[in-house]
């Protein structure tokens, strides 16, 4: 479908290897999906603060689109790190996928270097094999999905980790009335960590509220 909204997702994994911290189990990785085309620009900076990281999904048939270089833009501005998804590999037939990967590798690194990105990692993937074609379910597996988990772990830094200490900081994204539920807000936490019981204040109002409930997506 067309996506002209921010669209979330995640998934979990075990603690990175390259992290000397005891104090997780997991970590929780936030895909926030964001529309490319120009036009819905404040949509994309509307999500862009709480993004550590950004992976530019490209179509490896097709390259760099117009919409690639404003999204490449945007990211200049707003991220530090980009991990560059070629995607849609299986539609290159397996005898000429090697090469023809590698020469679409060769000219977006040409494009890179202008940018602070020259140095960003590749990673190579089938998302759904098939495409439109193959949605039914139990279809073709996606192909290096690993590697790609793979390469966002190395990413995790503990200095990304660390926001749980220090003074509760929370980015309000929508706030709302719920029947039987009192306010509801939603967003981001910046710093800190919250229970249901804490009281939060809310300077803006000059007032302080009780945590009834709490979900996390």
């Amino acid at each position: 479908g067309i996506t002209l909204d921010l669209g979330f997702s995640s998934f979990s994994t075990g603690v990175p290897k390259n992290l000397d911290n005891d104090l997780y189990e997991q970590v929780q990785f936030t895909l926030v999906d964001c529309p490319g085309h120009a036009t819905l620009m404040k949509t994309v900076l509307g999500g862009a603060h709480i993004i550590d990281m950004m992976v530019l999904v490209i179509d490896v048939n097709k390259g760099m689109q117009t919409q690639t270089a404003e999204c490449l833009v945007v990211g200049e501005i707003t991220a530090q790190d980009l991990l560059v998804v070629l995607n849609k590999i299986d539609m290159i037939p397996e005898k000429i996928r090697f090469e023809r990967i590698e020469n679409a590798k060769a000219r977006l690194r040409t494009v890179l270097k202008a940018t602070k990105f020259r140095d960003c990692e590749f990673i190579s993937v089938a998302a759904r094999p098939g495409g439109a074609d193959g949605m039914e379910a139990g279809g073709l597996p996606p192909i290096g999905m690993e590697a790609l988990v793979s390469s966002l772990s190395s990413h995790v830094t503990t200095k990304k980790i660390e926001r749980c200490f220090g003074t509760f900081l929370f980015a309000v994204d929508h706030c709302f009335a719920a029947r039987g539920q009192g306010t509801v807000m939603t967003g981001t936490v910046l710093r800190g960590t919250c229970k249901v019981g804490d009281e939060i204040e809310l300077p803006e109002l000059g007032i302080v509220k009780k945590v009834k409930s709490m979900q996390m997506f």
